[in-house]
């Protein structure tokens, strides 16, 4: 009978160790390139806290009368904007979303034409679709909520067809095999199921819209962005304070506001 071998449990191999030491010094490497490039200016880290002492100095009182007078209008552009975007979104992701769902579309090239589609728009942020749209149609609300558009789709496309991949297929091959015809199997067998996560997705997608659209003023794509910078640039602090808290306060009520929905409608 031969002798025991005594082996020690380890719970990386030397392949596994090598590999992880690896990513920690690219990681290190690509961090200390990054700060290099970035051109870091130590005395101006140090005089930071003063700075914004100071300005937090400058936006005390805030000014209420430019709140009254001129922010509430601008934020309900913004809001506006953000709403009109989202409505669009649902009405275009939804049939890009169905077109990109594998149990429902056999043609890989249709899918494959859906998918790009919600990926391209993705891709590309908020702020370069409004630098884009204010290009096209000129500075306005129409720019931003046209670039709210184009950014959402491939949010609630990609998450809608995610959806209708998960759906059960049980209701599906039931209705299909007594020979419902397809709108029928869709609205009987698929909504049921994807409803709830639609609405939600919809909710999440205007939460969001009404964060971003605060900001597309910045390029000209209208609400309450276009005041913030305009105060900026004039260094009119006490308004931009007046801003700031303007849209902390919608962002909040939008917030609650969904909240609200999704307890007592889904």
């Amino acid at each position: 009978m031969s002798g025991s071998i005594d082996r020690e449990w380890q719970r990386f191999t030397p392949g596994h160790r090598v590999l992880r030491y690896g990513v920690y010094l690219a990681t290190a490497v690509a961090f200390g390139l990054a700060l290099r490039h970035i051109e870091v200016v130590p005395e101006f880290l140090a005089d930071t806290p003063t700075q914004v002492a100071d300005l937090l100095v400058r936006m005390w009182p805030v000014d209420w009368t430019f709140l009254v007078s001129t922010v509430i209008g601008a934020m309900v552009e913004t809001v506006h904007i953000a709403t009109l975007g989202t409505l669009a979104t649902l009405v275009i992701a939804f049939p890009v979303g169905v077109l990109a769902a594998r149990n429902i579309v056999a043609n890989p090239a249709v899918r494959f034409g859906a998918k790009l589609l919600l990926v391209a728009s993705r891709s590309v942020n908020s702020l370069v679709w409004a630098l884009f749209f204010v290009a096209v149609f000129g500075p306005g609300a129409l720019a931003g909520t046209v670039a709210i558009t184009c950014r959402s789709i491939g949010f609630v496309g990609k998450l809608l067809g995610e959806a209708l991949e998960e759906a059960a297929p049980g209701p599906v091959e039931a209705m299909t095999a007594v020979g419902a015809p397809w709108p029928s199997v869709f609205l009987k067998g698929y909504w049921p199921q994807v409803k709830p996560a639609f609405f939600s997705i919809a909710l999440l997608r205007w939460d969001i819209n009404v964060r971003e659209s605060s900001v597309l003023g910045l390029v000209g794509a209208g609400g309450i962005g276009l005041v913030l910078d305009s105060a900026i640039n004039v260094f009119q602090w006490r308004a931009v304070a007046a801003i700031l808290m303007a849209i902390l306060a919608i962002v909040l009520l939008a917030e609650v506001a969904v909240t609200a929905i999704r307890k007592r409608v889904l």
